[in-house]
């Protein structure tokens, strides 16, 4: 049975994690970072529901009785 080469492994692998470090790189210089980010107001936004214009009915539940 043949002995399996390993002579390139070394230099296989040190490419392959250079060339990952470099991929990687390239994509984490890619990103857009603010130098000053704005502070934002936690205030929500009052948005009007269909609910809150229209007028609803209250109904008295059965068991009160009826004036």
């Amino acid at each position: 049975m043949p002995q399996l080469d390993t002579s390139t492994w070394f230099i296989t692998i040190l490419s392959m994690i250079l060339t990952l470090f470099i991929i990687m790189q390239l994509k984490i210089s890619k990103h857009l970072y603010y130098s000053s980010p704005e502070p934002t107001s936690t205030k929500p936004l009052k948005q009007p529901t269909p609910w809150d214009i229209k007028w609803t009915k209250i109904c008295l539940p059965h068991s009160l009785p009826l004036r």
